[in-house]
């Protein structure tokens, strides 16, 4: 079995009273003693959240964080479990000049993604964390940038895109993964999603009741889905964590 976590952390420099990020840190051990996927996707990641998982995640190794940053720096990380070696890392902006930090003008924020090849004894598999923006066209552009990155790897290993994207699984910019809009690649090179339809939501806002489904999992290759789920049971951000177990196929 291959499994995957997502989850947006919440910025942890926000004033957020009694769900700062000093007091909702102490539920995350509990989280992942009960699960222990092979990779999690991290998002809006400060340095001190960082260093704080990295701490409580002994049994993982980690790529995506950016040292020295700046304060305000958001990472997007993949914890990957001991058993993995990561054999690729990339890092990249979700703008016009991926390679340079940087934002597409209608950005709000300088977006980001993260990605890494990944092989245990008998496996291999690309990881991949991202957080989008909030403009409908811009979310596109970077699901684009993200596909062509993937273009430039090995095809034929299976991958795994998780993040918070802004956009529910009805928008244009998960067609781009899927394939939905226009088929420019072969068919075997676009993602589907192990949630059918209605897509559970994931965003609450710290209120509890769960919203839209921002937060997806996306795979291909020779994947076969055996577990999806939104965790609503402990209460670590103002999302929900999205959980995605999978068998590998032939």
């Amino acid at each position: 079995m291959l499994s995957i976590i997502t989850l947006n952390l919440r910025f942890g420099l926000a004033d957020d009273g009694q769900n700062s990020w000093a007091f909702r840190k102490k539920a995350y051990p509990l989280l992942f003693e009960i699960y222990q996927p092979d990779f999690i996707a991290f998002q809006e990641a400060n340095d001190f959240q960082s260093d704080f998982l990295k701490e409580t995640l002994s049994g993982y190794r980690m790529i995506g964080r950016r040292s020295p940053a700046p304060a305000f720096w958001q990472n997007n990380l993949i914890f990957y479990k001991s058993g993995w070696e990561c054999t690729l890392s990339d890092h990249f902006f979700l703008s016009p000049t991926p390679c340079v930090p940087s934002r597409s003008r209608a950005s709000v924020w300088p977006r980001q993604c993260t990605l890494g090849i990944f092989r245990d004894a008998g496996h291999e598999v690309i990881c991949v964390s991202t957080h989008f923006d909030f403009d409908a066209e811009v979310q596109n552009q970077s699901a684009v940038i993200i596909m062509d990155r993937l273009s430039q790897l090995p095809s034929d290993l299976p991958a795994l895109i998780a993040g918070d994207f802004n956009s529910t699984p009805y928008s244009a910019c998960h067609k781009v993964f899927t394939g939905e809009n226009q088929v420019l690649l072969p068919r075997s090179l676009y993602f589907r999603n192990p949630f059918k339809k209605p897509f559970p939501g994931t965003f609450h806002g710290f209120t509890g009741k769960a919203g839209d489904p921002i937060d997806w999992i996306l795979y291909r290759g020779s994947l076969i889905p055996e577990i999806a789920e939104v965790i609503q049971n402990i209460y670590l951000s103002d999302h929900f964590p999205v959980h995605a177990a999978f068998r590998w196929g032939g």
